[in-house]
């Protein structure tokens, strides 16, 4: 432990989120065990008791994810984490906590699928899950890491964006950095930042539990503060009821896409390496940014004029970065473990603006630095 306050520590990236959590003030987690996510649960299963807060092992993940809208409903910070099977038995009520506007935070450490599939092994083949995989017009915030240090950050910054936008928040990370081991400064914990949802300043009888605001996110009350209301998955009114009057409907769900689309700068992160003279273009996020970072500095050694987009935030798609190195861009090559999910976004936000690549690898393996490297040359 330093003067500081912060500390150094060997973790994996599944640790790096029990560290983010317990960090951020989380303090209910409900789950069920699968790999590559164990170690979030059974990391939680020791911290939280330990800070005052309730860890429950469920009897399946759809039960997990009803546990932590309602711990959420009565005021706790929330999460549950699972791989590709558990996540797919999540999504209906993924679905209730976007329309009833329920925070809370989902991790999904991506394993090969479908089904069964290769329960050890990474995969990225979540990543349309993530954004589609509950039905109906809905937004949705998914957030990624590549590294165990970014696990924590992005931990903390997937509860933060639950508070403040009210809504759940999805992070994704696969089997590689889930289980990798990297030596990480942690930050003291007064230096985290720690973001809290808006409580209602009215008096209870005069709530309205989904009022229309300036910033499109009502405040949110909670149960057991003398604040009674409704929550349905139905479309409701502003008090919470259900609702079948045009107006009701359109604005409701208009609103809940507004509130995430005025905090798209805050939203959509990226990084980058050497963007700002460079004519290719690697995208990548997870652990295949890592192989590709290394292989565009490779290229770069070697006087090739070669970047790296590196993806923090997948959905909301951060149109905008991509929109900043168009102009002065020949060709872009999509890396990803899935048949192209990512490929396909920027091929639609590139408008046929440049060439657009993808190399991709569905064998349970990773996307090594040689391969981007040879994919390069042979555009170069």
């Amino acid at each position: 432990m330093s003067a500081e306050g912060s500390r150094e520590a060997l973790l994996q990236g599944n640790e790096a989120v029990v560290e983010g959590a317990v960090a951020v003030g989380c303090s209910f987690y409900a789950g069920y065990p699968i790999t590559p996510s164990t170690e979030v649960a059974e990391g939680l299963a020791a911290r939280l008791p330990a800070t005052g807060g309730t860890f429950l092992q469920m009897e399946d993940e759809i039960a997990s994810i009803a546990a932590c809208l309602g711990a959420s409903l009565a005021g706790a910070k929330a999460m549950t984490a699972t791989s590709g099977p558990g996540f797919s038995l999540m999504q209906e009520l993924v679905g209730y906590a976007a329309i009833a506007e329920i925070p809370f935070v989902l991790v999904n450490v991506m394993r090969y699928g479908p089904s069964t599939g290769l329960p050890t092994s990474p995969s990225q083949g979540d990543v349309m899950q993530a954004r589609w995989g509950t039905h109906g017009d809905h937004p949705i915030i998914v957030l990624t890491a590549s590294s165990v240090r970014e696990a924590f950050d992005m931990t903390v910054k997937s509860f933060n964006l639950a508070e403040k936008y009210r809504s759940p928040v999805i992070l994704l990370l696969d089997e590689v950095v889930g289980h990798m081991r990297e030596k990480v400064k942690l930050p003291a914990p007064e230096a985290v930042e720690r973001l809290e949802r808006i409580h209602p300043s009215t008096p209870p009888e005069w709530y309205a539990p989904y009022e229309e605001t300036n910033t499109g996110v009502p405040p949110m009350a909670a149960f057991g503060d003398g604040y009674r209301f409704h929550v349905t998955g139905l479309v409701h009114d502003r008090m919470g009821f259900p609702t079948q009057k045009k107006s009701e409907i359109v604005q409701g769900t208009n609103r809940l896409y507004r509130k995430i689309e005025r905090g798209f700068r805050e939203i959509c992160m990226t990084d980058g390496v050497g963007l700002e003279d460079a004519r290719t273009v690697v995208v990548a996020y997870g652990s295949v940014a890592r192989s590709a970072q290394q292989a565009v500095e490779e290229m770069r050694d070697q006087g090739k004029p070669v970047g790296l987009l590196r993806l923090r935030t997948l959905w909301p798609f951060p149109r905008a970065a991509f929109e900043r190195i168009l102009d002065g861009v020949d060709d872009i090559l999509v890396c990803e473990l899935n048949r192209g999910q990512v490929y396909r976004e920027v091929l639609r936000v590139s408008r046929g603006r440049c060439e657009v690549h993808k190399h991709t690898r569905t064998d349970g393996e990773m996307i090594t630095p040689a391969e981007i490297v040879r994919a390069l040359r042979e555009r170069i």
